[in-house]
């Protein structure tokens, strides 16, 4: 159980790029995604989210899937981020090895199903797509796309998801279940995904301020993100250089609310402190804390409080990248953990965009330059869904 569980490649796609490189790019150069809604069909026009700046067709024809066959949003943004993270990992003959595929996702084929739903009630020329609705469908189909995977399995956390399939990905390799892991998730919007928000009344209707004293709710997202896990025996065995290590995780419930975290952040400061220690490492050795940072009063205050309590006065630096592509829900855990390899690897701090004030009730602003202080070579990422089902990882330099 004490395996090191190395990542051998990394693959994202969001609004600020597809790839890992369109994604440094935008974060370096300190370029959102998130716009008014384009590609979406819904009378929200106005409304700013963080789209994946491809329609459906142009995903298709990139990935040569003909229109005939039944795809679904979600699958066609994962399925570039998967063959990215398999590519740098290669992955190219898997035969011989137990390969599985754990993909994070909670709106489905919701997007198509949405569509269709009258033509299903009055004939069956669109079951295809309605039996793609369900949540484990998007993941059967991105694996059965890719190939050669021995198992596939779902996790719906909300947006905690992803983070949570990195965590069976890893617990897996640890037990001796597989030998590598895909792990990661996707999301696509939907009118039922921007409707059900706009009912909690939650969404910002500018470009959001995590972590400012005036922010004023999310804007979604969409996109997709996923990691190749192995043992290093493994990859040294297969003549691959890992790019960071999964070095701890934790996950908590709290319980307290169907949508908001507990007002003193009791489970955001479980789920950080128990990813530390299961590091084997001290709040002190965090050099960034990519924070969940939804933008809303609720998450904002208390994982900030929750932070406070487990660092002390000696908060790292710590931003949200939810004003860079907007909260991708399902995906954000896994895309976020992409982003804190390449604050590994390029030595960067990404910038909390469209921060002015300070939340009063914190000691610690977040960050504003993107030049780190000391070496990046501990990163811990957050990952808050509804209900209180919260994650943290902590991702370390080899």
């Amino acid at each position: 159980m004490n395996k090191e569980i190395y990542i051998t490649g990394a693959g994202v796609v969001s609004a600020i790029g597809m790839g890992k490189a369109a994604t440094l790019d935008a974060l370096v150069n300190g370029r959102t995604g998130v716009e008014p809604i384009k590609y979406l069909r819904t009378s929200h026009t106005g409304l700013p989210v963080g789209e994946v700046k491809y329609s459906n067709d142009e995903l298709r024809e990139m990935l040569r899937i003909p229109s005939s066959e039944a795809f679904i949003r979600s699958s066609l943004l994962a399925i570039p981020a998967v063959k990215e993270a398999m590519e740098q990992a290669r992955l190219d003959d898997r035969s011989s090895l137990r390969t599985a595929f754990l993909s994070g996702i909670t709106v489905g084929g919701m997007d198509q199903a949405e569509l269709m739903y009258s033509d299903f009630l009055n004939n069956d020329s669109r079951n295809d797509y309605i039996e793609l609705n369900d949540c484990g469908a998007c993941t059967e189909q991105i694996a059965a796309f890719i190939g050669g995977f021995r198992m596939a399995s779902t996790i719906v956390t909300a947006c905690s998801s992803s983070a949570n399939t990195i965590m069976m990905g890893v617990d897996m390799i640890k037990t001796g279940r597989a030998d590598i892991v895909v792990a990661g998730g996707t999301e696509c919007l939907s009118r039922y995904h921007v409707n059900g928000f706009n009912t909690l009344m939650i969404l910002d209707r500018e470009i959001c301020k995590p972590f400012d004293r005036d922010r004023a709710g999310i804007n979604l997202g969409e996109g997709a993100g996923f990691l190749v896990l192995e043992t290093a025996a493994s990859a040294a065995r297969r003549g691959v250089a890992p790019i960071g290590k999964i070095a701890g995780y934790s996950n908590v419930c709290d319980a307290f609310h169907p949508t908001a975290s507990s007002p003193d952040g009791l489970g955001p400061y479980l789920a950080m402190k128990g990813a530390i220690e299961n590091a084997g490492l001290k709040p002190e050795d965090i050099d960034y804390l990519n924070a969940h940072g939804t933008g809303t009063p609720n998450n904002d205050l208390t994982e900030g409080l929750a932070a406070m309590k487990l660092f002390g006065d000696s908060v790292p630096p710590l931003s949200s990248l939810k004003a860079y592509t907007g909260h991708t829900t399902s995906a954000a855990g896994s895309f976020e953990a992409v982003v804190s390899l390449l604050a590994i690897e390029y030595n960067f701090l990404p910038v909390n965009m469209n921060f002015r004030n300070k939340i009063e009730e914190h000691n610690f602003s977040p960050v504003t330059n993107p030049v780190p202080a000391r070496p990046v070579r501990n990163v811990l990422s957050n990952s808050f869904g509804f209900g209180g089902n919260d994650s943290a990882i902590v991702l370390s330099k080899i």
